[in-house]
């Protein structure tokens, strides 16, 4: 059951779950708010929680408006692109062939037919930057199916607008931000973990964070860093 409380100018949209604690988080881009609340809470409770943290609220939001924003990707020569946490520099080559991507030591050079668009450009390299977490997705889940004792039935690979990643439990299935492409790779392994952790306890219990704490202890550095570094210039509202 999900509806929307107003707190003056602030909307939450809250979700009541088969959990035990109240769960209130502000997401990117844009600092939207949502509040997950056991099933049995009231309406009055759940607004008068939210209203505690309106504060926690406030501050969250605008870190997320103050913090670095990449600019919106042109896919020119010369522009500015980042892979692992490094930066790159692209360099077009329009040529009548089937589309490609090459990368060297200081260069990202994308091969495309002439006259294509920008969206082209960013399709080409959104499929190469699949094949790169493709390249190194199953080698960490299969490492950490060992250490945490259990078995991702599969994962997927897409565009997220507002998670690094997901979790569906029931399926066994874990899914995976492709902007993490461009973060250092031990961001992409904390991101992988917390999702496989999901598959032995499925919310965000107090045991959760125990198995967090016990399995990837520098999971808090990892996950602020990540929130620290620059959000995709992706248009949200398309």
């Amino acid at each position: 059951m999900t509806t929307t409380i107003q707190i003056g100018e602030l909307s939450i949209r809250v979700t009541k779950k088969n959990i035990k604690n109240v769960h209130l988080s502000v997401h990117p881009p844009d600092g939207h708010v949502t509040l997950a609340a056991p099933t049995g809470t009231r309406l009055e409770v759940a607004r008068a929680y939210a209203i505690s943290k309106l504060g926690w609220i406030r501050e969250q939001q605008a870190k997320l408006k103050n913090q670095a924003r990449e600019t919106h990707r042109q896919f020119v020569e010369r522009e500015s692109h980042y892979l692992w946490g490094r930066r790159y520099l692209l360099s077009v080559n329009e040529q009548d062939r089937k589309p490609s991507v090459k990368l060297d030591h200081k260069r990202i050079t994308l091969n495309v037919r002439p006259g294509s668009s920008s969206e082209k450009r960013a399709d080409v390299l959104h499929e190469w930057h699949k094949a790169l977490l493709h390249q190194v997705v199953p080698g960490i889940i299969t490492a950490w199916e060992t250490k945490l004792g259990v078995k991702v039935a599969g994962y997927f690979l897409q565009r997220m607008k507002t998670k690094w990643g997901s979790c569906n439990h029931r399926a066994g299935h874990i899914r995976i931000n492709t902007e993490l492409v461009k973060k250092p790779k031990d961001l992409l392994e904390y991101v992988i973990v917390h999702e496989m952790v999901h598959l032995i306890e499925k919310t965000h219990s107090a045991r959760f964070v125990a198995l967090l704490d016990e399995y990837y202890p520098t999971w808090r550095e990892a996950r602020s860093e990540l929130n620290e570094l620059p959000l995709s210039a992706v248009r949200w509202g398309e």
